[in-house]
């Protein structure tokens, strides 16, 4: 069974109807044993970083998500729940992120011909092989919407990059923990095969 975690995130929606068109039946909950009997757990999410926390912690999901992490459980976090897992953001001074990985979110530094918020089509680089990307081309084009960026602290956990203004770590991933700023939701083909290798991911693998 696959969870995707509710905490009133935008984007839900979507990431829900892509895993049901890859023929799974995703369970949308914040309840903390349907989240800990999952197989995979999916943190999706749009919207601000403290606001995010704040409801996290309001729902008691923190001590959960933490837990299943430990539980060594294949978990996904997605654009704003890509940026929860790390330790803080520009976006929201003296509000803690989850911490369960080492890096800080930052502003998209403005800069010629560049918009931000970052809205539309960019082609990924890899610096490493990373499971999410198995089958999907160097330089294929994802969906990105977001005005803040991950500088990872672990070099090593980068699996994709692309460039916006900036050098912008758009994927990573760590023992059972994967994460994408961008949302292969809604990244036509190449966005399906990322959320299908995750699916299909064994704790072997891992």
């Amino acid at each position: 069974m696959i969870a995707i975690i509710d905490y009133d995130a935008g984007n839900i929606k979507s990431v829900e109807k892509a895993v049901q068109a890859l023929g799974e039946v995703p369970v949308v909950t914040r309840d903390r044993e349907e989240i800990l009997r999952a197989d995979k757990v999916i943190l999706p999410g749009v919207g601000a970083f403290g606001d995010a926390m704040k409801k996290i912690r309001s729902y008691g999901l923190e001590e959960v998500i933490q837990e299943t992490v430990n539980r060594k459980v294949p978990f996904l976090g997605i654009c704003l729940g890509l940026q929860l897992l790390f330790e803080r953001s520009e976006e929201s001074v003296g509000e803690r992120g989850l911490g369960i990985l080492k890096g800080e979110i930052l502003r998209i530094p403005d800069g010629k011909n560049i918009k931000v918020p970052h809205i539309g089509w960019n082609s990924l680089k890899f610096p490493k092989e990373g499971k999410l990307f198995k089958g999907v081309a160097e330089g294929s084009y994802v969906y990105f919407v977001h005005s803040f960026y991950l500088k990872a602290a672990e070099e090593e956990i980068v699996k994709a990059t692309t460039e916006y203004s900036t050098l912008i770590h758009a994927s990573v991933e760590k023992d059972n923990i994967f994460a994408c700023q961008f949302h292969p939701e809604k990244s036509s083909e190449a966005g399906l095969r990322i959320l299908k290798n995750f699916i299909e991911l064994s704790r072997e693998e891992i």
